[in-house]
């Protein structure tokens, strides 16, 4: 007898790590997405999806300095912020603020997704963060900011028309009405916004109006969307972006974090994109459960490429998933000038100086290994976990001496040292759940920071509490980043190894 048919299920999140502030839309049968990204470049990662599942990095639209010039003192969780992507008269248009002294709302636009981006318009009349960008009928394009304001734009230009004005600030009482999202659906305009803040309060609520630009009349069940004060896995659930499938169904993808350990909960990953159906009930969006485990859409599931787990630099450039601080000048950060390898050249002496010359990839996955191997004769530098300049773990290695760093606020230490043989060798950084009993006070991962002998076996020469690296401790908007860095001279890594592990 045949086993039972399983029905085809999804995996929330179905972009994992510190991937927030998601916007998407649909073109013919394909699915496009963006995040925010702060103080990394390059910013805003672009992902394409055939299914709304799975997920595959495209991309990122500011990774140029043309583009993105984020300086030196660019403060962690600054940056660039909430990214809308659209798709209009044959192009895509993608609107987003970068928040440091000088910078404000921009719009850049490709044919491809993929890039190249244009440099970008600048929109002085813009004021505020989380832009989103709607045309109506006529062709006419409303700006829609935080707040939640709204003002006619030339988005080819940068011209407004007119000041902005008040459209509707969301219930009454609530904080941080933003991340507005302006759609005509049938016989209405909805405009979607998050309120109640990006943290435990989060949520999503929703108006309508006859017009782009108003009255909008709340739904009476606001905020469709919010898990706060439940227990449920998912939390911080908000900054959401609506799009049809091609069955005329509807989604809902959006930003939540998954809390571990004891009280109050520390979420390290950051924010991650999340995937919840919808429905509609007398005109008002009914919003289901993002859950870890959900049915999947009603079409083909369509897994992309699956992104191995070692990178070699054997390309002419760093692949899209590698992020840097601030940014990322040849002459610091190479794979050009030993084949096969990624070159740093140290710029800040330490990864508490905010010009570290660093480049990593998202943690994204509760449990995980990173390796690589690292030739640190002509300088220092090592294998970090980094969340910002006051809170990160590294292993770093000079040519004889590995030592075990910790940076946690106002306190850095050296946690353990060991002599090494002269040559390249291995660090590792290892993430693990907390050994048991677990109980109230319990932080939500360990993170262990060592050598790899000869024989393969790890040597932890640090195991540390990972709360100290997780938001609600640092703050910020930020997730975990594991990664290399240099903090003298130049120090050369051969290859950099992601490794999953259970739990």
């Amino acid at each position: 007898m045949p086993p039972p048919h399983r029905p085809a299920r999804a995996v929330n999140p179905v972009i994992p790590g510190f991937h927030p502030d998601p916007s998407v839309c649909r073109v013919g049968a394909d699915y496009y997405l963006a995040c925010s990204s702060f103080e990394y470049f390059p910013g805003v990662p672009l992902f394409h999806s055939r299914d709304l599942v799975h997920w595959t990095q495209i991309g990122n639209a500011l990774d140029r300095p043309s583009q993105l010039s984020l300086p030196p003192d660019t403060p962690s969780s600054a940056g660039i912020y909430a990214p809308t992507l659209r798709h209009h008269d044959g192009r895509f248009w993608l609107i987003v603020t970068d928040v440091h002294e000088g910078g404000g709302n921009l719009v850049v636009t490709a044919t491809d997704p993929a890039g190249p981006w244009s440099d970008p318009v600048r929109l002085p009349g813009v004021p505020g963060i989380d832009p989103d960008l709607a045309w109506d009928e006529d062709g006419t394009c409303w700006c829609t900011v935080a707040g939640v304001a709204q003002v006619r734009i030339d988005p080819s230009t940068g011209e407004t028309y007119g000041p902005p004005h008040r459209v509707w600030s969301g219930t009454p009482g609530a904080k941080a009405p933003e991340a507005p999202h302006l759609y005509r659906i049938g016989d209405y305009w909805y405009l979607l916004i998050a309120e109640g803040g990006t943290e435990r309060g989060h949520g999503v609520s929703i108006a309508r109006g006859r017009t782009p630009n108003g009255p909008f009349e709340p739904c009476p069940a606001n905020p469709v969307l919010s898990h706060r004060g439940t227990d449920r896995p998912v939390q911080n659930t908000g900054h959401a972006d609506l799009v049809q499938g091609p069955d005329g169904s509807w989604w809902m993808v959006l930003l939540g974090v998954r809390p571990r350990g004891g009280t109050p909960g520390w979420h390290v990953l950051g924010r991650e994109t999340f995937l919840a159906p919808v429905t509609w009930v007398d005109g008002w969006p009914v919003v289901g459960e993002p859950a870890l485990d959900l049915p999947a859409p009603p079409w083909p599931l369509s897994p992309g490429p699956v992104a191995g787990q070692r990178d070699d630099f054997d390309l002419g450039a760093l692949r899209p998933c590698w992020i840097s601080l601030r940014d990322r000048p040849a002459e610091h950060c190479t794979t050009g000038e030993r084949p096969g390898w990624l070159t740093l050249r140290a710029r800040g002496g330490s990864l508490d100086e905010p010009d570290v010359i660093f480049t990593g990839r998202r943690q994204q996955h509760p449990s995980c290994r990173a390796r690589t191997l690292v030739d640190a004769a002509g300088g220092r530098g090592g294998l970090a976990v980094r969340l910002d300049e006051r809170h990160h773990y590294a292993i770093e290695a000079s040519d004889t001496q590995v030592r075990v760093l910790a940076r946690v606020g106002d306190l850095r230490t050296v946690v353990a040292t060991r002599s090494v043989a002269a040559g390249p060798l291995v660090l590792a950084v290892t993430v693990t759940e907390p050994p048991l009993p677990h109980g109230p006070r319990t932080g939500p991962d360990i993170v262990s920071l060592g050598v790899e002998e000869s024989d393969g076996t790890f040597t932890a020469l640090a195991a540390l509490d990972g709360r100290y690296l997780s938001t609600e401790v640092a703050g910020g908007f930020t997730g975990r980043v594991l990664g290399m860095y240099a903090a003298a001279g130049t120090v050369h890594f051969d290859w950099f190894d992601y490794t999953p592990l259970p739990g």
